[in-house]
């Protein structure tokens, strides 16, 4: 076995090790496909490069850029679409180019984002998320990546489905009564999965950061507090929330 393989096979082990320590069981096609991506471009899910969604694998924007790098990307150049662009609105369309070489003519990609399009936990930031989109496109077709990225996702709110209440902490009450919002829980929700949470260990900081024995008697005011304090950390100090929720983490979690 070469050093390549032997690299390549610890990869896979610890992508494999990580995924279903975040995601559950996988399914052996799914495996498979793990396979794949680990074998032809070295993608860790340690490092963000890869999510697993609703039963799909999706590449991250850290993942393109891996994959870029090491394939001595010699540049990438976005242009901001003015046409077809709408400040009024928050409408935004970039074309990005992607260049292999110095020769290279380019792999061009376009991206574009709007309030509709994109969570309300970036609501405000529609000009970055399209510049991504369009990059990601063009790295995509630059190197052959066949996944979509998870950048990429538009925002469709959830309506006749909620979120698994054994995966995702509670909205919480209001003067003891539930606040019927499933909003907070959604975003909170889609936050635990944009930064590959554990939904265990948060719910715990939460309700510790709320001062309630369970999350559940926790009022919506300290539930949108603790989704802005945790937007931030994921943010601005990704390893320092790690750090936090991982001080939450039983013995038992700890040693496996």
């Amino acid at each position: 076995m070469t050093k390549h393989s032997k690299s390549t096979n610890q990869i896979l082990r610890r992508n494999v090790s990580a995924a279903e320590a975040r995601w559950g069981h996988l399914p052996r096609a799914t495996k498979q496909t793990l396979k794949t991506l680990t074998q032809h471009h070295a993608l860790m899910i340690e490092t963000g490069d890869l999510i697993f969604l609703e039963g799909t694998w999706y590449i991250t924007n850290a993942g393109l850029l891996r994959i870029a790098r090491e394939n001595s990307c010699c540049g990438i150049q976005t242009i901001l679409q003015h046409k077809a662009s709408e400040p009024s609105a928050n409408r935004w369309v970039f074309r990005a180019a992607v260049f292999k070489s110095p020769r290279s003519r380019g792999f061009t990609g376009y991206g574009d984002a709007d309030p509709s399009n994109v969570s309300p936990l970036v609501r405000g930031a529609e000009m970055r998320v399209a510049e991504t989109r369009a990059v990601n496109r063009a790295l995509r077709k630059a190197y052959g990546i066949g996944l979509c990225s998870v950048e990429e996702l538009g925002w469709e709110p959830r309506t006749n489905r909620e979120p698994d209440p054994q995966n995702v902490p509670s909205a919480g009450h209001t003067n003891g009564r539930p606040n019927g919002h499933p909003r907070l829980r959604d975003r909170l929700c889609l936050l635990i999965r944009q930064h590959q949470l554990d939904a265990n260990l948060v719910k715990a900081y939460a309700a510790d950061f709320c001062g309630t024995p369970n999350l559940r008697d926790s009022t919506r005011e300290q539930i949108e507090s603790f989704i802005a304090n945790l937007r931030d950390l994921a943010t601005k100090d990704r390893p320092a929330l790690l750090c936090k929720l991982n001080s939450y983490a039983t013995p038992q979690e700890v040693s496996s």
